[in-house]
């Protein structure tokens, strides 16, 4: 017990955990947005994968690691475009057409890295992001460590809460893109477009899934390979119904997985020795599975989320 204590209260442990949720973070922002106003996006697991690929894929070619960025949100701007399309003036099923875009996303992704690199055994190295290291900040106790080196990408997820946070509470925009995931009727007789606002959130929110799988490349690693993303799609899903549609809340929620799985690598060393490695690589998605039935339960949930809207319907 001594020794889960000594881990939880170190430097190492916590700026670990904030590396590991960085790609959450960026995951649960875009669901949360496109979920606000409406329209669930399955879509993320290959939109990670899509965000991966070509993000690094463009830094390989030359296009430098903010134009990797640039090139990775764009990709899941068009993917979640092709969402936005099926489900929001075409009305088609939520679910369905987000599974159908997880799995082209991820095929085309797979598609395009072997008609790029068809004999390649090992992927290409990149030069990744690399930790900040900002003058004394960088030296503060515990702070410094945790916080001030880290990478760009985890700066531009931390900034991307608040913006997002922002814009949904603290401007008209944000009133109307929630209001149109409860209400789309209202935003209707108001003269505003719901068709627009729905395919802008959810290209928008597709943007920000993408950036996730970015970081996956150009900063926790400096190459693509076949399953990296591992299911961090579909844990950002259940961390929006935790995080209850609000940005600080997604952060937590985020931060808490990220702890998790930071606590299983440094308990395997510990007692790895006593239970199969399994088990520990379980821990995080059960102990998050118990933190997200105790959240749900109060969950306010988008009132008119799933449902789709036409013009004209009363």
């Amino acid at each position: 017990m001594m020794d889960i204590l000594q881990i939880v209260l170190s430097e190492s442990f916590w700026a670990a955990s904030l590396r590991i949720a960085t790609p959450l973070i960026f995951g649960v922002l875009g669901a949360l947005l496109c979920e606000r106003a409406g329209v669930l996006n399955l879509g993320i697991e290959g939109i990670f994968v899509v965000g991966a690929m070509s993000g690094w894929m463009a830094v390989w070619l030359g296009a430098g690691l903010w134009g990797g960025v640039l090139v990775a949100a764009f990709a899941g701007a068009l993917f979640g475009l092709i969402h936005a399309i099926l489900t929001v003036p075409l009305g088609l099923s939520q679910h369905v057409s987000g599974l159908g875009v997880t799995l082209f996303a991820t095929s085309a992704s797979y598609f395009a890295y072997r008609t790029a690199l068809p004999n390649v055994t090992s992927p290409p190295r990149i030069e990744p992001f690399g930790a900040l290291d900002i003058p004394i900040l960088s030296d503060l106790p515990f702070l410094g460590p945790v916080l001030f080196q880290q990478t760009a990408l985890t700066w531009l997820a931390i900034l991307m809460v608040a913006i997002v946070w922002y814009v949904l509470n603290r401007t008209a925009l944000g009133v109307a893109i929630k209001a149109v995931g409860d209400n789309p009727a209202s935003i209707d007789a108001q003269g505003l477009s719901v068709y627009g606002l729905r395919i802008g959130a959810v290209v928008a929110g597709s943007a920000l899934m993408a950036l996730g799988g970015a970081f996956l490349t150009m900063s926790a690693f400096d190459a693509f390979f076949f399953g990296m993303v591992n299911g961090r799609g579909w844990i950002c899903i259940a961390l929006v119904i935790f995080a209850s549609w609000r940005p600080g809340k997604a952060l937590l929620g985020a931060l808490l997985f990220g702890a998790f799985d930071a606590l299983q690598v440094r308990l395997q060393t510990e007692v790895g020795a006593f239970l199969p490695s399994q088990v520990f690589l379980a821990a995080p998605f059960v102990l998050s599975i118990i933190a997200l039935v105790i959240a749900a339960r109060s969950a306010d949930y988008p009132r008119a989320l799933l449902t789709p809207w036409f013009k004209g319907q009363r």
